[in-house]
């Protein structure tokens, strides 16, 4: 008997698949090859799996807090599918003297993580058998934003961009109670001790920055003069993180690394690149003002830092440089071991501060995503103290 290789019983099981499965209303066999090779074959779906196999989604942290019930909405398959079919609010509800957010899964969904995949997005593959099935998106609806209690939302012009939206939003503060801060008042009264929640390793906004400072809402208003640019009601997410693939970037690899060929499309730039001045220009200048932030934060510390320095790659990432037995056991401040000194009092302002560096710095596009809105962020940020 001829042993069969691992290629060929892949094969094997692919064509068992298309062999038996049935078209919308066709018979089984060779309808329904006529039907799922619409989809899937090299062009389409073969190429789409070789490029979401580049993207972090598929991989890594993406999906290993899924089983946390606060986490899964966004962390898992089941979690972000749970959140979308039940509407659920991003709301505080208070019970007694505390607060719960009411944006998480239940146990028995949190309890079954899954990666995120094709049919976390696409809402109706499988159901004509035709590439009409990428469309509709799971979600396109706007977003209220967790950071606020749901008192502020996203809404994209471009309304696919509410999709990453739904979870490319910041975390809120919490204070002790569980309820979220009241964020104006780290505007209003700038000067005033900050006393709304209590300070630690990773007290802030979490990674998911990236919607609220491209939709230009969020961020700790300091002073006036706020816009934004264009690409906030003339793009989307997908316009240059799904671009024509070149390289490692673009398509459902969902990077951009070198790729501007969404940027260089009918009616945006024409010649834009790595070395135009307009590109690096903005890049330089919002990483000229996060290290002018990260250095006056740093100053209130009398000394040491305020925030940590990540090894890796020698950058301030937005952590603040407490001591925590488990995630940064070396932290300098409040280090039993060391004996360091308490953490340093903060004012409203210079709190609000840390919290633009980390929308700023862990956004990740240096300006791109939304250059009027940052600069200006930035700039009375810089000026709030």
């Amino acid at each position: 008997m001829k042993t069969l290789t691992g290629s060929t019983l892949i094969a094997a099981a692919v064509a068992l698949l298309l062999s038996s499965c049935e078209g919308p209303m066709g018979m089984a066999g060779k309808d329904a090859n006529e039907s799922c090779t619409k989809c899937h074959n090299p062009e389409v779906t073969g190429a789409k799996s070789i490029e979401y196999a580049h993207s972090v989604h598929y991989e890594g942290e993406a999906f290993e807090e899924g089983t946390r019930t606060n986490c899964a909405p966004c962390h898992s398959h089941q979690g972000f599918l749970y959140v979308v079919k039940n509407n659920t609010p991003v709301t505080f509800v208070q019970n007694g003297s505390s607060y719960t957010n009411s944006y998480v899964v239940n146990a028995a969904t949190a309890s079954l993580p899954g990666p995120i995949s094709c049919f976390t997005c696409h809402s109706s593959l499988h159901s004509t058998y035709t590439d009409e099935d990428f469309f509709p998106l799971a979600t396109t609806a706007a977003v209220p934003m967790t950071m606020y209690g749901g008192s502020k939302t996203i809404n994209f012009t471009q309304t696919s961009a509410n999709l990453c939206a739904k979870c490319h939003q910041p975390r809120p503060v919490t204070a002790s109670n569980g309820n979220v801060i009241d964020y104006s008042l780290l505007k209003s009264s700038p000067t005033s001790n900050y006393t709304l929640s209590s300070v630690s390793y990773r007290t802030g906004v979490h990674y998911g920055a990236q919607g609220a400072i491209a939709a230009g809402v969020g961020g700790v208003e300091f002073g006036s003069g706020y816009s934004n640019a264009q690409h906030t009601s003339k793009a989307s997410c997908t316009t240059c993180h799904m671009a024509q693939p070149s390289g490692l970037s673009g398509g459902h690899s969902f990077s951009v690394a070198g790729n501007f060929n969404g940027c260089n499309a009918t009616g945006c730039h024409s010649n834009m690149s790595s070395t135009n001045t307009t590109y690096t220009a903005t890049v330089a200048d919002i990483q000229s003002k996060l290290d002018q932030l990260a250095a006056k934060i740093n100053a209130l510390g009398g000394g040491h830092d305020i925030l940590q320095k990540d090894p890796s790659d020698n950058k301030y990432h937005g952590y603040i440089d407490i001591y925590d037995a488990s995630a940064n056991p070396t932290g300098y401040w409040k280090n039993p071991a060391y004996g360091t000194p308490a953490f340093p009092t903060l004012t409203n302002a210079q709190f609000g501060a840390i919290l633009n560096y980390q929308l700023v710095y862990r956004d990740g596009s240096k300006g791109i995503h939304n250059y009027a809105y940052t600069k200006k962020l930035l700039e009375n940020t810089l000026s709030a103290w």
